[in-house]
C-alpha cells in the first residue's frame, strides 16, 4: 500500500496491490467503500472516489495529519475531563448518525479514531468501516468480531444490534480518563473472560480528583444489554 497526497485539495490517495489482498481483505474494503458511499458526516473520514485497473485499487479520501488517537494516548497518558468531553461527544454523534441509518461499526478503539495535525478533538474522524455492516434493527447480529479490549459481552456470546458501538465508546472514555482499559488479561481470552464479568472498577490514585459525573457516564455506557 502507498499514499499520495494532494495537499492542495488535502486529499490523499490510496493505492492498494490487488496481489497482496487476500480474500477476505478484499470483502471488507469493498464493504467498507460502500458503506462510506452512503455516509455524510463531519466526524467520518470522508472517501471522494473510487477506482481500479488490472492490479491496484485507488481511494480518494480526506488527509488526517494528526495521527490516531492511540498514539495520543499513548503521549499524554491521559486525558482531562475537558478535553475527553469534547473528544467523546464527537464519537457519539458520529455512532447516532450511523445507528440512525442502520449502521453498526464494530470495531470502535483509539486506533479507528484519527485527530487533525491542530490536535483538536472537536475535528476527530472515525476510520475503519470494513467490518461495519447496514443491519435489520429488528434481527439480531451473531457474527464474532471486533478487537478484545473494546469488544462488547454480547458480540462474545454471538447476540447483538447496534449498542456494541456504546460499549466500545464506554471503554474508549474509561481508557481517556484513567490511561489503562477496565478489561485486562496477559492473553486475548484472558480480556474476554474480564469483559465477559464485566466487573468495573474506578479505584486507584489515576481516579482521584475524576467527578462521579465522569464514571457515571462511563458505567452507563458499560451496562449490558
Amino acid at each position: 500500500m502507498c499514499v499520495h497526497r494532494d495537499t492542495a485539495a488535502q486529499r490523499a490517495v490510496k493505492v492498494l496491490k490487488k496481489s497482496n489482498m487476500d480474500e477476505d481483505e478484499r470483502r471488507m474494503l469493498f464493504n467498507e467503500i460502500n458503506i462510506l458511499k452512503e455516509l455524510d458526516h463531519p466526524n467520518i473520514v470522508k472517501m471522494f472516489e473510487f477506482f481500479e485497473d488490472d492490479k491496484r485499487y485507488y481511494i480518494v479520501q480526506e488527509i488526517c495529519k494528526g495521527g490516531e488517537l492511540f498514539e495520543e494516548i499513548l503521549a499524554r497518558g491521559k486525558f482531562t475531563e475537558q478535553n475527553a468531553a469534547v473528544l467523546i461527544k464527537q464519537v457519539l454523534s458520529c455512532i447516532n448518525y450511523c445507528h440512525a441509518n442502520n449502521i453498526v461499526h464494530r470495531d470502535l478503539k483509539p486506533e479507528n479514531i484519527l485527530l487533525e495535525a491542530t490536535k483538536e478533538f472537536d475535528q476527530i474522524k472515525i476510520i475503519d468501516f470494513g467490518t461495519s455492516l447496514v443491519y435489520d434493527p429488528n434481527k439480531k447480529l451473531d457474527e464474532k468480531l471486533g478487537t478484545p479490549y473494546y469488544i462488547a459481552p454480547e458480540v462474545l456470546n454471538k447476540n447483538y444490534g447496534a449498542k456494541c458501538d456504546i460499549w466500545s465508546l464506554g471503554v474508549i472514555s474509561y481508557i481517556l480518563l484513567c490511561g489503562a482499559p477496565p478489561f485486562s488479561g496477559q492473553t486475548d481470552n484472558d480480556i474476554m473472560k474480564a469483559v465477559r464479568a464485566g466487573k468495573v472498577s474506578f479505584a486507584g490514585d489515576h481516579w482521584k480528583g475524576i467527578s462521579d459525573t465522569a464514571k457515571d457516564f462511563i458505567s452507563q455506557l458499560l451496562t449490558y444489554n
